[in-house]
């Protein structure tokens, strides 16, 4: 077998700070988040998505979003950080960060130009159920509006990457996603100049037969999506989450989501629960040769103080028993050999190992939040 190249290496884009805390119900402070955002910046991954310009009924654990934007600390990252140039020109290659900021709409932009941001992300549903729930507008609409952000976007040299959120399967009608959707809102989002769109997985329901099914359709039907322009961003609701990333990597994919701890997973999907956790990622993938730029030990560190500072005592019982040695060898780090040679084609023996779950009442009509919400 020969060694890896340059072009096997993956690029991770951790979102913690966002999509790992937005479902947490106790209030997390401000200095925490910002401190989480700087301990993340000192690991390698290539991205830390900062937080998203929300309504603050609708999302409370992240109605600080300007002051976590107008820290010192933020704003000292983001004058180092790429932008939309940067971009362009490949300087990710000299170890500059990349800090999107998630924005809804364009009155969102402004805020998030107004606080620094050099990167902001859309989202659209690829579902016509999740997006009148979620963002209260039809498919074609949610597109509309991120094309419009993306584009005054640009003309402001920012960057913009782009998120679309149930790619197998709609969580409020439960009825499988047509790929001809999700084919057509990343071919929208990348005629608009977006330069890369990650796949979200709401509710973790992919299968590694159909990541390759998607992926082998957007990028050999008719207007084919180029395979390095396409993200994974999986959840793992039903111990999958690892599989998925390692299939979507087969497939060609070098891009993809994670969060630390396995925090996260959308408050406003029924059934949507963690995220894949970073560590575990970055395990995995090191532990076959494949390069990632992270540096695993200070990421494991992240990891403990996030379990320490962010989660509570009922959350940690999770956490706790998550990490208890499985009979497969793998460990919660991620850094044991057992996630080296994980077997994605076997049968799934353990549950999903996020340490937080939603305590959001599946029952939608149950939910009360105020609409534009979020997200992946």
């Amino acid at each position: 077998m020969k060694p890896p190249s340059k072009s096997d290496a993956v690029r991770i884009v951790e979102v913690s700070p966002r999509d790992g805390l937005q479902n947490i119900p106790h209030k997390i402070p401000t200095s925490t988040k910002v401190e989480l955002i700087s301990r993340l910046s000192r690991t390698g991954v290539h991205s830390v998505e900062l937080t998203s310009i929300v309504a603050p009924r609708a999302v409370p654990q992240l109605a600080d979003c300007r002051e976590v934007l107008g820290s010192e600390t933020v704003r000292n990252l983001q004058r180092r950080g790429l932008g939309d140039d940067e971009v362009r020109r490949g300087r990710e290659d000299e170890g500059l960060l990349r800090l999107p900021v998630l924005v809804p709409n364009v009155k969102g932009l402004e805020i998030a130009l107004a606080h620094g941001a050099r990167e902001v992300a859309v989202f659209v549903s690829a579902t016509e159920g999740f997006s009148r729930a979620n963002i209260n507008c039809s498919v074609d609409e949610g597109l509309e509006r991120a094309v419009e952000v993306a584009r005054i976007a640009k003309e402001n040299g920012i960057a913009v990457r782009g998120y679309i959120s149930s790619i197998f399967t709609d969580p409020i009608t439960n009825s499988p996603t047509p790929f001809s959707s999700v084919h057509k809102c990343t071919a929208t989002l990348l005629d608009a100049g977006i330069y890369e769109v990650s796949l979200g997985d709401t509710t973790g329901t992919g299968t590694p037969s159909l990541v390759r099914s998607l992926l082998t359709y957007l990028t050999t039907h008719e207007a084919p999506v180029p395979v390095s322009k396409l993200a994974g961003h999986f959840h793992d609701s039903h111990g999958r989450g690892l599989k998925n990333v390692w299939e979507a990597y087969l497939c060609g994919v070098r891009v993809f989501d994670s969060s630390v701890a396995g925090l996260g997973g959308c408050p406003f999907a029924p059934g949507a629960k963690g995220n894949v956790a970073t560590e575990e990622v970055v395990g995995m993938f090191e532990g076959r040769g494949v390069k990632t730029g992270v540096d695993a030990r200070v990421l494991a560190e992240v990891a403990k103080w996030v379990r320490g500072e962010v989660l509570e005592e009922g959350e940690l019982e999770v956490e706790r028993e998550k990490e208890k040695e499985p009979e497969d060898g793998t460990s919660r780090s991620g850094l044991g050999h057992g996630l080296a040679n994980l077997n994605t084609n076997g049968p799934l023996s353990r549950p999903s190992r996020s340490p937080v779950r939603s305590r959001i009442s599946t029952n939608w009509t149950a939910c009360g939040f105020v609409r534009p919400v979020v997200y992946d």
